[in-house]
């Protein structure tokens, strides 16, 4: 299976620039199989990207902007899934390719596997293995004496514990001004790092903007020249 990447070569946005670049060098770094598909070059590279995104996953305005990323024919995602599933180490399961075995995607794998179905030992997978009724019973009688023992000594060591812990509760709280300065130094912190967020996801959104204008225009000139070259095909014929 090839992994198709959907790129503009001659994009004049600098974020989508940036996020092909980040697609690009990630799926080398993998050593994967993929294909580079331009769409600012080859009509039928855009059309076929705009036709089998799905209509669900198209922005408001209906025109998906690049990088589109697919396995064959199959939609994998844009960036914004991409870049989620690389910070989950959930990347092969993006692309629909199994993860190779030892990969931190694989062991996370196993362990919600293990999850999810449970592991039972086997205490005694021979069950035509008969225990005598003596060891059984012996076996349970010093189990209680055990159990009672344990309780006994917990009950000693909880009391000294509990007086040891209050001791030490009461000299770790700290004075309650150093609480209230911290608390106001992590809400600004939190405060400043929310307005950058939302400054970058502005930035981020003119120029997707811009980048979608510029390809109207682009769409819109090609099919002005298609429309001239056939009046001057038309004016030669009727002049002959």
């Amino acid at each position: 299976m090839v992994i198709k990447v959907f790129l503009a070569s001659s994009s004049g946005s600098t974020a989508i620039k940036k996020k092909q670049q980040d697609v690009v060098a990630f799926l080398e770094a993998l050593k994967l199989d993929y294909t580079q598909l331009d769409i600012a070059c080859n009509e039928e590279n855009r059309m076929w990207m705009r036709q089998n995104v799905p209509e669900e996953k198209k922005p408001t305005n209906g025109i998906p902007l690049p990088p589109q990323i697919f396995n064959e024919e199959q939609y994998c995602g844009d960036y914004d899934t991409f870049f989620d599933a690389k910070e989950d180490n959930s990347v092969y399961a993006f692309l629909g390719l199994p993860p190779p075995p030892g990969s931190k995607e694989a062991v996370q794998a196993d362990k919600e596997h293990i999850v999810q179905n449970g592991t039972h030992a086997a205490e005694n997978p021979d069950d035509s293995i008969e225990v005598p009724v003596e060891e059984r019973n012996g076996n349970a009688h010093g189990e209680e004496e055990q159990v009672e023992a344990a309780d006994e000594e917990e009950g000693e060591g909880g009391e000294a514990g509990d007086e040891a812990t209050e001791g030490e509760t009461a000299g770790d709280e700290p004075p309650a001004e150093e609480e209230g300065e911290e608390a106001v130094e992590e809400t600004d912190e939190q405060a400043q790092v929310e307005e950058e967020e939302e400054q970058e996801e502005e930035d981020l959104q003119s120029e997707e903007e811009e980048e979608l204008r510029q390809l109207e225009e682009e769409e819109e000139a090609e099919a002005q020249e298609g429309e001239e070259d056939d009046l001057e095909e038309t004016q030669e014929e009727e002049a002959e």
